[in-house]
């Protein structure tokens, strides 16, 4: 009878099975750009649904404002229902007003359209540029083009409002949901803490974001407003709208609110007018668009200045005018769903402009490991 043997059994370990990283690289800017091309292809779609979105984030707290005060959940979600329809009919209407005076004034300007050509003839001609050149740099130009021109920069604005009844029914459907939206973020706060807080970061970001444009943009727009009105430029009002919701582009929004008004300038007082308007319009909004404003946006929702206009430039051209405008909520979504939902990469945060956490300097000198703690006998 043979002895059993003493050796341990060796079983061999379990294959393992794992996917290369610059295949998962790769996987990943497939799936980048597939997402990227369905957007763009169904911009007319999510386009409204994140306004509507975004408008529901804004009034969210009528309603839980209205729920302190003990009143009942519908009567909440009425009054927010109300403040944002009274938002887009408010602005809707203001634009849709001047954009027919706007309309109705440009014919009186023909002539002075036709004057100014000619004096560009001249003094093209007086350069060297044979009139073939000049010809065809201008022969296409004339008020029913420059009409044109400005009408589509309104129309881009205008644009926004154009899908208003789906709008007005999502956001009938979000504020119905969002007389429970907090007992249901409580609920997944207690299974995923982490999807839970990166949702709430993203909501709170938007909203701050929001105000600062918003408060930010009503002060552009009053003093813009003012400063036409002073200077005689046609339909001051329409340009501080202009103004207003061109705030809400990052970096170049008063670049876009200023070509309209100096055209308009420079067709009903001359070039003088149009150079000043530029002059104050560059002085008052670069000032205060481009270097306070997005202080105050970066220390808002966490995004560098460098971000905020690559996210301009890549939301307009996925979706149009309105990405243009909902740039840096869009950001702050994809930036909570890719990042802040996982706490092993809130790291990138601070690449991305998140304000940096003094952590305490350690005692240790540079290039040494640290040394441990002296054991403590426990009797």
């Amino acid at each position: 009878m043979s002895e059993p043997s003493t050796e341990p059994a060796t079983t061999a370990p379990p294959a393992e099975w794992s996917i290369p990283r610059g295949l998962i690289v790769l996987l990943s800017l497939a799936a980048m750009v597939v997402t990227i091309a369905g957007l763009e292809a169904f911009s007319g779609v999510v386009g409204p649904i994140f306004l509507a979105l975004m408008l529901t984030i804004a009034v969210q707290p009528i309603q839980t404002w209205a729920e302190r005060k003990g009143w009942p959940a519908w009567l909440g979600m009425a009054a927010a229902l109300v403040a944002v329809v009274a938002i887009l009919f408010g602005i809707g209407g203001a634009l849709a007003l001047s954009a027919v005076q706007l309309a109705s004034l440009l014919p009186d300007y023909a002539d002075e359209l036709n004057r100014l050509l000619d004096h560009g003839r001249d003094w093209l001609s007086s350069v060297g540029v044979s009139s073939d050149q000049i010809h065809n740099a201008l022969s296409g130009i004339d008020m029913g083009k420059a009409a044109s021109v400005i009408e589509e920069v309104l129309g881009g604005v205008l644009g926004v409002f154009s899908n208003l009844f789906f709008v007005l029914a999502l956001l009938l459907f979000m504020a119905v949901d969002g007389m429970t939206m907090n007992r249901r973020l409580a609920m997944v706060a207690n299974e995923r803490p982490a999807i839970a807080q990166a949702l709430g970061d993203f909501v709170a970001g938007t909203r701050k974001y929001l105000i600062v444009s918003t408060v930010f943009g009503a002060i552009v727009a009053v003093i813009d407003g003012g400063a036409l009105w002073l200077m005689g430029v046609p339909l001051p009002i329409l340009w501080a709208l202009l103004s207003f919701i061109t705030n809400y582009i990052p970096n170049v929004g008063f670049v876009i609110g200023v070509i309209p008004p100096a055209l308009l300038a420079l067709l009903d007082s001359g070039p003088e007018l149009m150079i000043w308007v530029i002059v104050v319009y560059s002085a008052i909004n670069f000032v205060i668009q481009s270097i306070i404003q997005p202080k105050f946006v970066g220390d808002a929702v966490g995004l560098g200045v460098t971000i905020t206009f690559v996210s301009l430039v890549f939301w307009a051209w996925v979706l149009g005018a309105l990405g243009a405008l909902l740039a840096i909520p869009l950001t702050l979504l994809v930036k909570a769903l890719l990042f802040d939902i996982d706490p092993t990469t809130r790291w990138a945060d601070v690449l991305i402009g998140a304000p940096m956490e003094k952590k305490p300097v350690s005692r240790e000198e540079p290039g040494k490991p640290a040394q441990a703690e002296p054991a403590v006998d426990k009797e």
